[in-house]
């Protein structure tokens, strides 16, 4: 993992703190659990269920190391350093689609908490990058894979 400040909102921070609990506690005590069981079935080197909760094990450790760099680079976006004066990490923002003639708000996040279902987008993707430092009011334009898209930028919360 290139070492680059992780941009996070204080959710995302709290969520990936959160996860990392679980994994380093619970998940990992049933995976010890699974490779417990599994070496009671006998000949470790014919033994299927055993290779495949040490395998597990290495994953979940590999998911750890890197959770655990995540957080040691983050930079917390804290509320109060949100502004709703220009878009930027943890603001929400309500832009009009020109072509589509309709509004879309999007939540822009650090690229860890991205979940396109709920329509929170990077800061580092075409759109959030497009969208960042821009005001109320102000066009702007995005290449995306369909060609050039135009926007307005319509409101913006925290």
């Amino acid at each position: 993992m290139e070492d680059r400040e992780i941009i996070l909102t204080e959710e995302g921070y709290k969520k990936l703190v959160e996860e990392l609990q679980y994994l380093k506690g619970p998940r990992k005590m049933e995976v010890a659990e699974r490779i417990k069981i599994a070496r009671e079935f006998g000949d470790l080197s014919e033994n299927s269920e055993y290779e495949e909760a040490k395998n597990e094990q290495a994953l979940l450790e590999a998911k750890i190391t890197e959770m655990e760099a995540t957080v040691r680079k983050a930079r917390v976006v804290a509320d109060h350093e949100i502004s709703t004066n220009e878009v930027g990490v943890g603001t929400q923002v309500t832009v009009y689609d020109y072509e589509f003639d309709e509004e879309i708000t999007y939540s822009i996040v650090g690229a860890t908490e991205v979940n396109i279902a709920e329509n929170k987008i990077s800061h580092e993707s075409p759109v959030g990058k497009a969208l960042m430092g821009k005001k109320k009011g102000e066009d702007f334009e995005v290449e995306t894979p369909a060609g050039i898209a135009k926007y307005k930028v319509v409101k913006i919360n925290r």
